[in-house]
């Protein structure tokens, strides 16, 4: 078994728990929304965005296993997080009746998004990323040419 730092033991259970949390709240609306029967009145768009969601979840959970290897689908996470609470912000002033829902909404995806990009993996120089790359020093560099 790898040994892995606290922080990152911290990332793969905030992933596992996005995850589900992500997967399942959207995976409900989604078999509701289908077996209610889709109206042309209703609106399209809300089962298509449930899907991209629960999709996103499946592969949080996915991604805790090595989240190193995941960092892009991480850094997505993270902004696109952002922009979602940041809309949802927007719209809680614009909309008085529906406030106290937008703001719950707004400090649960904000919080997640903070989350995520406190314990996100650092980028590690390009230098050790090369397959079988040695570290030069200057004088060993100089003295080859």
């Amino acid at each position: 078994m790898a040994v892995t730092s606290k922080r990152e033991r911290a990332l793969q259970v905030v992933l596992v728990v996005l995850g589900l949390l992500t997967a399942g709240a959207n995976i409900y609306p989604l078999v509701t929304s289908f077996v209610a029967g889709l109206r042309p009145t209703g609106g399209t768009t809300a089962p298509m965005f449930y899907t991209i969601l629960a999709t996103l979840g499946v592969f949080l959970v996915l991604a805790a296993r090595n989240p190193s290897a995941h960092r892009s689908l991480i850094a997505y996470t993270v902004w696109s997080s952002f922009a979602h609470t940041a809309v949802m912000a927007l719209m809680a002033i614009q909309l008085p009746t529906k406030r106290g829902e937008l703001l719950a909404g707004v400090a649960v995806t904000g919080l997640s998004a903070v989350l995520l990009f406190v314990l996100a993996p650092r980028k590690e120089p390009a230098f050790f990323n090369t397959p079988g790359a040695t570290r030069r020093t200057t004088s060993a560099a100089s003295a080859t040419s």
